[in-house]
């Protein structure tokens, strides 16, 4: 949602942080050890190699950003909080294109996609890439979506069913005792400084707007800071296919998926080793062995085969 800072108040089972929403904030406790970044950008740079259609649509007073790649039944990606397409999901788009179209999109204020006169909300996340979808005249699709990601996606199959034939929510929330407390308490301190150097390179890298880091950084913050926990009715009428996915390490709790899990009657729990986006190589979390990726989507695209 990264170096040793700001590491005073995490808990024993939270070590991997990214930017969930907003959780840019204690991505650097995630794996302390040194990183060999050669490794990470040879492996990142894979997906550069990849034919894509790459542009930009009209969409609810935004010029949304969005990448195609790969053909077969389509996957729309989306991205976690202060994130990328590139910097979520880099690591295994060269991966999933192989028998999918995917289709990955830049929400409101991130990367390469505009802002507009509004605060983020995943509701609005989600009725944004429902009008994606009818421009790019997909009439539904699966969706794959990681932490801030994952929540939009919830939101999808909520307030666009139609839309929807599979749903894959990773490390999503919907609760906010999905979470433990300081957290909550942090995000309230919370300052653009404490993003992770990797996150604020990967928007730099594609932003041609010099403010915009700022500007989504309290977007984010302040989206995360008065979220409201999704009604357990809501939820209950996702009748999507769905599967869930959490890093044993995640700062999602454990407890928080399964609940998850119990209340989607069509769902499946998938509990992967590492942290909170590890599994697919989201970019503060990564190793020298990136392996667990190839485990990774084999396990999705057993998952939508079905």
């Amino acid at each position: 949602m990264a170096l040793r800072y700001k590491c005073e108040l995490q808990i024993k089972f939270i070590k991997s942080f990214i930017f969930l929403t907003t959780i840019f904030l204690m991505t650097s406790c995630n794996n302390p050890g040194k990183k060999n970044y050669s490794t990470v950008r040879k492996a990142a740079s894979n997906m550069y190699n990849l034919n894509s259609i790459k542009g930009y649509a009209d969409v609810n007073g935004l010029k949304m950003y969005y990448e195609i790649y790969g053909k077969g039944n389509q996957l729309v990606l989306i991205h976690g909080g202060g994130s990328t397409i590139q910097s979520t999901f880099g690591r295994v788009i060269p991966l999933l294109a192989k028998s999918r179209k995917l289709i990955a999109i830049e929400l409101q204020a991130h990367g390469r996609t505009s802002d507009r006169n509004n605060d983020l909300s995943f509701e609005q996340d989600a009725d944004d890439i429902d009008r994606l979808m009818e421009i790019l005249k997909v009439t539904n699709a699966d969706f794959l979506g990681f932490s801030n990601g994952g929540t939009t996606a919830l939101q999808i199959a909520i307030r666009h069913p139609e839309r929807v034939n599979k749903i894959i929510a990773a490390s999503a929330l919907y609760k906010r005792n999905g979470i433990d407390s300081p957290f909550w308490n942090y995000m309230e301190q919370a300052k653009p400084e404490d993003m992770p150097q990797q996150l604020k390179d990967s928007y730099t890298q594609v932003s041609s707007n010099p403010n915009g880091l700022q500007v989504i950084f309290y977007k984010d913050v302040k989206r995360m800071v008065s979220f409201k926990d999704i009604p357990d009715e809501k939820i209950k009428s996702i009748k999507a296919p769905t599967l869930i996915i959490l890093g044993d390490k995640d700062i999602i709790k454990p407890e928080h998926a399964i609940e998850l899990h119990r209340l989607i009657s069509n769902s499946e729990l998938a509990v992967i080793p590492g942290g909170h986006g590890e599994y697919i190589g989201e970019i503060t979390t990564l190793k020298d062995n990136i392996y667990s990726q190839e485990y990774m989507i084999s396990l999705i695209e057993n998952f939508l085969n079905k």
